[in-house]
């Protein structure tokens, strides 16, 4: 059974996790140690009263929320601001282990080379993602290679048997030959192998090519989450 909504925002935590987490009363609140708005947004377990948003907000005013749920529309009459719409997708995993992956295109390795902190970089993904990448319990990063040389790379955890994949970047001059498809690919054999019965992936909405390709594979959309905070 695919999984639903819930499970794979806790498999999100669990491959992709704070540097602290803490639940006060609704709230889960975290610290991300500037790993980015994922780890660092204040989410909400149980319905929440504007006295909760109250308390929240003291210790800050980035929230994730699923849209049009009571939060967010109690976000909403607040002024806050929704943007980073992400959509998270779901596959069974053997769905992308029925090809053989060519030789010496993709390569399961932890501790990240320094190429793939470089090409992380180039994307935006600097030294505090890493160290998000490395509190994961169950994890692989992923080295592509295409006509010989580096073309892109990704991060991989397991979580409740649900293996995601995170921070996929392919090198601009080797992106549109299908390096993302192989690591996606990569992704399911090593997530197979750790024990995972699905495959999942996030997306932002407006990545139209990543979202197409996704899709294209055979990953179902499980479910949306976005974050508000006021506007500037």
């Amino acid at each position: 059974m695919t999984p639903d909504l819930a499970r794979l925002m806790a498999v999100v935590e669990g491959t992709w996790p704070p540097a602290a987490r803490e639940a006060q009363g609704p709230w889960v609140l975290r610290d991300g140690d500037g790993g980015g708005k994922r780890v660092s947004a204040t989410s909400a377990t149980a319905p929440v009263t504007d006295a909760d948003i109250d308390a929240a907000e003291a210790h800050g005013r980035l929230f994730q929320t699923q849209p049009g749920d009571d939060l967010d529309r109690a976000l909403a009459a607040r002024g806050y601001t929704a943007f980073d719409e992400v959509v998270l997708y779901a596959a069974p995993i053997d769905l992308l282990t029925d090809v053989p992956i060519p030789r010496v295109t993709c390569f399961t390795i932890w501790e990240p080379l320094a190429i793939m902190a470089e090409i992380w970089a180039k994307g935006g993904i600097g030294p505090a993602r890493l160290r998000v990448m490395g509190r994961a319990a169950v994890k692989t990063g992923i080295l592509a290679r295409w006509n010989e040389k580096p073309a892109g790379v990704a991060f991989v955890g397991v979580h409740d048997r649900v293996a995601m994949v995170h921070a996929v970047e392919v090198l601009e001059h080797q992106r549109r030959q299908g390096v993302a498809e192989w690591i996606m690919r990569a992704a399911a054999f090593w997530g197979r192998d750790a024990g995972a019965a699905h495959l999942s992936v996030l997306c932002v909405a407006q990545n139209a090519p990543a979202n197409a390709l996704y899709q294209k594979l055979g990953f179902a959309e499980v479910g949306r989450y976005h974050y508000r905070q006021p506007p500037e």
